[in-house]
């Protein structure tokens, strides 16, 4: 768990204090560093309350912390380093979220500045700060066909004798904006999490089962 954390907070503090928001490094045509920052959850999804989703985070963490400490001599070691490595992102993810607001200043424009010992000023209160994203695959990249239309074009539909109009979503693909995998900008503490619950979910769900029948 230290590990990650420290792993994922050498790269977040490497990015904010080298890199200006929005700013993209090309390391491979399929791999970029691309700083972001995001107020949500993994992936930059946002659903919940700033607030809200910090105080979640913990009480999460201390949740896991304290189902792993209790079955520890039940459980196999595979388990321990699958929810270790949840725990470990979620901490990761905190501690943007609790102190980066008061230890760096905006990258609006330029690159942050380290706060402490300084006379700087945080770009946010306590618990409001915003967590770094960096890592970026844009693996599959093509512009759909012609044919498709565009976002928001009126598309004239005509089954049988019927005659619909309607407005072509942008969420469906469409003709003037290309196709993009994998799309979503995410950090180290994200795919710890990511990989620790898709190892939970496809090794450990007799163990998960069972932990529901107790």
């Amino acid at each position: 768990m230290a590990l990650v954390v420290i792993a994922d907070q050498i790269i977040k503090i490497y990015v904010k204090t080298h890199f200006a928001l929005r700013e993209s490094v090309e390391v491979t045509p399929w791999f970029y560093l691309s700083f972001i920052e995001n107020n949500g959850m993994a992936y930059g999804m946002e659903i919940f309350d700033k607030y809200f989703l910090t105080i979640f985070r913990i009480v999460a963490v201390g949740a896991f912390s304290w189902m792993l400490h209790k079955e520890l001599n039940r459980v196999t070691m595979g388990f321990v380093v699958v929810v270790a490595l949840i725990i470990a992102g979620a901490l990761g993810n905190i501690v943007d979220c609790v102190c980066y607001g008061q230890f760096f200043t905006d990258s609006y424009g330029h690159v942050a500045q380290c706060t402490l010992g300084t006379d700087l000023e945080g770009y946010a209160p306590w618990f409001r700060g915003k967590v770094v994203d960096m890592f970026y695959f844009p693996l599959v990249r093509f512009w759909w066909p012609e044919w498709v239309p565009a976002a928001s074009e009126t598309v004239n539909f005509q089954p049988l004798s019927f005659n619909f109009q309607f407005t072509w979503p942008d969420w469906l693909p469409c003709s003037n904006e290309p196709f993009e995998f994998f799309k979503p900008i995410f950090n180290f503490a994200d795919a710890a999490i990511s990989v620790g619950v898709a190892l939970l979910i496809l090794c450990y769900y007799k163990t998960l089962n069972r932990f529901q029948e107790e």
